[in-house]
């Protein structure tokens, strides 16, 4: 996508009376030589990917270390029983958290996933997405428009900032996953494009300074667990704000300042798994066994 600031985007789309993803598109086609449809049909091809990835991992599945697998059957099945004095949160939160567990063990069981934007953070969005969606009654193609509005959001951060662990932390990867998932379920909920640009700020936010320390280099402790909760940061910051809160600091801004903090982490917190909740006696023993 051509090169262009948040805030532009997001003033653009509203002149235009557009969504952030109908411009995003737009420009998709442009670049890439391709119709609407083709292109559209492409991202049906990646939801459909997410939703099967959904699909599997609440049946349970196993990492091939053994270290992970099975969480997100246990929220699914606490859900389905209504265990409301144990599962708090209340929808779409507690699906959101089940479908981001769900998307990231499968990624760890080396099965088929959509890295939005990176294998590490594949559950945030389809977590966010496809809770959201079932929430609002979303069609397919709305589904599809707000994707297209999350790899908008994605694009910017990638260019500014970085979406990599090694390069950012994990504020790279899970933060920028929010922000996209967040400017996405702002849409769904009828949002503007203004309010989607204040999603991505307040995600990024809630996220900045989170560092990258696999245990044993695999990425699956903490990760997979980090999918859920980014993912209740996104939904977070979409309700704010859909309730018309804004970030003090403008998006753009924010997005540069994640990609200061990024450079400034010591390489032990970015992807090396020699800092973090890698050096605990526990990750240095696991580490040891895989």
């Amino acid at each position: 996508m051509r090169s262009i600031s948040l805030q532009e985007l997001a003033e653009l789309a509203s002149a235009r009376g557009v969504t952030i993803g109908a411009l995003a598109l737009e420009w998709e086609c442009q670049e890439a030589g391709e119709p609407a449809e083709a292109l559209r049909g492409k991202m049906g091809e990646r939801l459909r990917v997410m939703r099967e990835a959904v699909a599997r991992g609440l049946q349970g599945v196993k990492s091939r270390s053994g270290l992970t697998g099975g969480d997100a059957k246990l929220v699914a099945k606490g859900l389905a029983a209504n265990a409301s004095a144990r599962l708090v949160g209340g929808e779409p939160l507690t699906t959101a958290i089940s479908y981001a567990l769900a998307v990231s063990e499968v990624n760890a069981s080396m099965g088929r996933i959509v890295a939005a934007p990176t294998g590490g953070s594949c559950g945030i969005l389809p977590g966010v997405l496809l809770s959201v969606g079932e929430r609002v009654g979303a069609t397919d193609e709305s589904l599809i428009d707000a994707l297209f509005t999350a790899g908008a959001a994605g694009s910017v951060i990638a260019r500014r900032a970085t979406v990599s662990g090694a390069a950012g932390g994990c504020q790279a990867e899970c933060g920028s996953a929010a922000a996209m998932a967040a400017a996405a379920a702002v849409q769904l909920g009828g949002g503007t494009p203004q309010q989607c640009v204040q999603a991505v700020a307040l995600s990024l936010k809630g996220l900045m300074g989170l560092v990258c320390d696999p245990v044993a280099g695999l990425v699956e402790v903490p990760c997979i667990k980090r999918n859920a909760t980014s993912a209740g940061v996104a939904l977070a910051a979409a309700t704010m704000a859909l309730a018309g809160v804004r970030s003090v600091v403008p998006p753009d801004e924010v997005v540069d300042a994640m990609g200061a903090v990024g450079r400034e982490l010591p390489a032990s917190l970015k992807e090396t798994a020699v800092g973090g909740l890698a050096a605990t006696p526990t990750g240095k023993r696991i580490a040891g066994q895989v």
